[in-house]
């Protein structure tokens, strides 16, 4: 009995150390899960890779699903066994896959399928997404609550600016949303408000133009009678001076009148 007690217990034992430990490998993409690649540039995925002590990594397989209303999944690339084409490769032990100039039809979901020594696997996916200029800026205004809003069709980490009178808004003029796409107004809606939506391919901009502020009202006005002043004075210089050049013709027309007189003797 005393054997057959030990020979349980031992078989007991065994089998806890043969059973595998719960672990598997486990896979994440360090990149943001919507990524956006400018054409013509290199597509870098970079994942991490989370093994159990002791594990090491067999296989690993880069797959590429096109967009909607294309159909197919198909290997970009392998690791230990390379890539079907020049353009692709896993690189890092199959932990980064690279595809060199980037192209609209690359675009789409991109999975990883890693495979350890002990045949468990780990998958991860990412999406992958044209980076689009921006287009199509406008500008609306909310009277009611004095505020101006800036929309952009649909462009890729769109930033906004705004400017008034074509200077940046300062503070004693408004407050701009956390998103920059707002401008809530603490100063009366005038002039001319400009809405600039840029990314690293561009700009784009809008302008809204409200009445003119009372200080470019005054600013006209007091030009406008500087203007007339000016051409008072320069009327009434012109008027003068003709003035005179007629009183001096008149003197000089008495003058050869009375020597022509005095010449011949008429007196």
């Amino acid at each position: 009995m005393e054997l057959r007690s030990r020979w349980f217990w031992t078989v007991i034992f065994m089998q806890v150390l043969a059973a595998p430990t719960g672990r598997s490998v486990a896979v994440r993409f360090l990149n943001r899960q919507l990524v956006h690649v400018v054409i013509g540039q290199d597509l870098v995925l970079q994942a991490e890779l989370d093994l159990p002590p002791g594990d090491r990594v067999t296989k690993v397989t880069w797959e590429h699903e096109a967009r909607k209303g294309a159909s197919g999944r198909t290997t970009v690339a392998e690791f230990p066994a390379g890539g079907p084409d020049g353009r692709t490769r896993a690189e890092e032990n199959g932990a980064v896959l690279r595809v060199r100039n980037y192209q609209r039809e690359d675009g789409g979901v991109y999975s990883i399928t890693v495979t350890d020594q002990r045949g468990s696997r780990g998958v991860a996916r990412c999406t992958v997404e044209d980076y689009e200029a921006v287009h199509h800026v406008s500008v609306m205004v909310n009277v009611s609550h004095s505020s101006l809003h800036c929309q952009e069709a649909w462009g890729t980490d769109p930033v906004f600016t705004w400017l008034h009178e074509k200077a940046s808004v300062t503070a004693a003029l408004g407050r701009v949303s956390a998103d920059g796409s707002s401008l809530y107004l603490d100063a009366p809606l005038c002039g001319h408000f400009t809405c600039v939506v840029s990314n690293i391919l561009g700009q784009s901009s809008d302008t809204y133009t409200a009445e003119p502020c009372e200080e470019e009202s005054h600013s006209l006005a007091v030009a406008v009678v500087c203007l007339m002043f000016l051409l008072l004075v320069v009327g009434g210089l012109a008027f003068l001076l003709w003035r005179k050049h007629g009183q001096h013709n008149n003197r000089m027309e008495r003058f050869k009148f009375f020597s022509t007189i005095v010449s011949k003797g008429t007196f």
